[in-house]
């Protein structure tokens, strides 16, 4: 149970998850009137727009874009995957599930459990229909936007994963990277000091070799999801996907790195990174709101091959900032369920509610709730979530709060802020935690340093613990007066 509302086992959860790629996907969200096609717009332009305009409404379609001007007849766009009754679908939940709800529910049956499949290997899938090597290489034949009017190019990786493989421990990491088109054989690719991905890759520069890439840019939105979230260093995220779907993701083995890519992705671009390839990357509208980290020069992959099914469709999952959209709101629902899974391992008890906000990309603002046990258990809970891996990339504050507060209502969290903190002595510091290029707030001298660090705050919005008993009653309607002047007056809404 969930509240009041019946849950479902395991095996329903599975049973929720039929689809293993993203045309399935795709039925099943038409099913739910939830997908929209448009024709003729341009990648030039009017994909943006669209975009800014349907993305950060919550409940707006996935739109589906075909014949893009000047791109091959059948090469597609999809957008806004996660947003309506479509995210508790994506994720295999019924549809009336809140988001705080689908939030624990994805907690209960995906992160305390920890259940792993690993991926098997197959001789043959879909994304080999198409397999383009030599001069027939061109990545600018896709439709890939400009998402943002003063971006610095193309991106085609924006709901995209790349599939690396440690040089030493021989782990398979799919993390989520942006791509920009640099021209007909060339991406670039960003990876972030601390990322696995730029683990991996130091270590093959290092050693002098190349390193292998398979960049996958059209893949069904449960593994772009899950490539997108913070697992734990030597997971591989294809059994993490395994594990949710209850049925191991079969991959192809990639024919010039070998590397595994799943038999079912849309479109894949194979190659290396050198260390003295690059190219200027950047400026991208970021998932701050801003164009914060500029244009740098970054490693580009040398594509060898493209794989991609007939009329293939790329994933665009483009940030918007300055307020929630569907990067925001996926990564609200998954980091939640993972740092509350964190928290319960360091041993903080009774930790009720986690949201990590949309407002603030999901990364910036973090609500805890708690059941106060003993004093100093909220600031416990608030500097190790603030330390959390899930969470430590950018974070800048975290509110904890009682747990007559719903942390994932912003309203409810300002105001248990406001009327229970003493900002002299509620408050903690922490300094040189580590943070993002995106963070507008990092100084030009920083960057030159590369010292991309931050400090966070730490809110102890708690009733004072030694003398809660003292502490002036709310007059906040209990939820048997809401459910019951619901009941008599509800009408008055309709």
């Amino acid at each position: 149970m969930i509240g009041n509302k019946p849950m479902t086992t395991p095996a329903d959860i599975e049973a929720r998850l039929p689809y293993h790629d993203l045309r399935e996907w795709m039925a099943r969200a038409d099913a739910l009137g939830e997908l929209r096609t448009v024709t003729g717009a341009s990648w030039e332009e009017d994909i943006g727009l669209a975009a800014d305009a349907v993305i950060r409404v919550d409940d707006g379609p996935a739109v589906l874009f075909d014949e893009v001007p000047g791109c091959p007849k059948g090469f597609r766009v999809l957008i806004n995957a996660f947003a309506g009754k479509r995210r508790n679908m994506t994720l295999g939940f019924p549809e009336h599930l809140t988001k705080q709800e689908l939030s624990q529910a994805f907690f209960d049956h995906y992160i305390k459990v920890q259940r792993r499949l690993p991926h098997v290997v197959v001789d043959d899938g879909p994304v080999f229909e198409n397999v383009l090597t030599g001069d027939d290489i061109d990545v600018t034949r896709f439709p890939t936007p400009k998402w943002h009017a003063d971006d610095g190019g193309r991106y085609i990786g924006t709901g995209c994963f790349c599939v690396t493989i440690d040089p030493e421990e021989r782990w398979i990491n799919v993390g989520t990277y942006r791509a920009m088109v640099q021209d007909k054989k060339s991406v670039s690719l960003l990876f972030v000091p601390g990322k696995h991905a730029y683990m991996h890759r130091k270590k093959y520069f290092d050693k002098g070799q190349p390193m292998p890439v398979a960049l996958v840019v059209g893949s069904d939105p449960m593994s772009f999801f899950v490539g997108g979230t913070e697992f734990p260093y030597g997971v591989c995220e294809f059994d993490v996907v395994g594990g949710l779907r209850g049925t191991p993701v079969e991959v192809v083995r990639g024919k010039v790195t070998g590397l595994p890519i799943p038999a079912n992705a849309e479109i894949v671009l194979e190659g290396f990174l050198t260390q003295d390839q690059r190219a200027v990357e950047g400026p991208f509208g970021e998932w701050t709101g801003y164009y914060a980290g500029g244009a740098s020069e970054q490693p580009t992959l040398d594509i060898r091959a493209i794989y991609h099914r007939n009329d293939p469709i790329i994933l665009g999952v483009p940030p918007l900032g300055a307020g929630s959209d569907e990067m925001a709101r996926y990564r609200a629902i998954m980091r939640s369920a993972m740092l509350k899974h964190e928290l319960a391992s360091a041993g903080v008890p009774d930790v009720t509610q986690v949201w990590c906000h949309e407002v603030g990309a999901s990364r910036l603002l973090h609500g805890i709730g708690i059941k106060q046990r003993y004093p100093g258990h909220a600031r416990q809970a608030g500097t190790l979530a603030s330390t959390c891996g899930s969470v430590v990339y950018g974070c800048k504050f975290v509110i904890v709060v009682d747990d007559d507060i719903d942390v994932s209502n912003l309203d409810q969290l300002i105001w248990a802020m406001l009327t229970r903190c003493d900002p002299e002595t509620s408050i903690e510091i922490l300094r040189k935690m580590r943070t993002s290029p995106a963070d507008p707030r990092v100084t030009p001298d920083q960057r030159k340093t590369q010292d991309i660090t931050n400090s966070r705050v730490v809110v102890d919005a708690c009733r004072p613990f030694e003398w809660f008993d003292k502490y002036p009653k709310v007059n906040a309607p209990s939820p048997e007066v809401v459910r019951k002047a619901h009941e008599k007056f509800g009408y008055l809404l309709d």
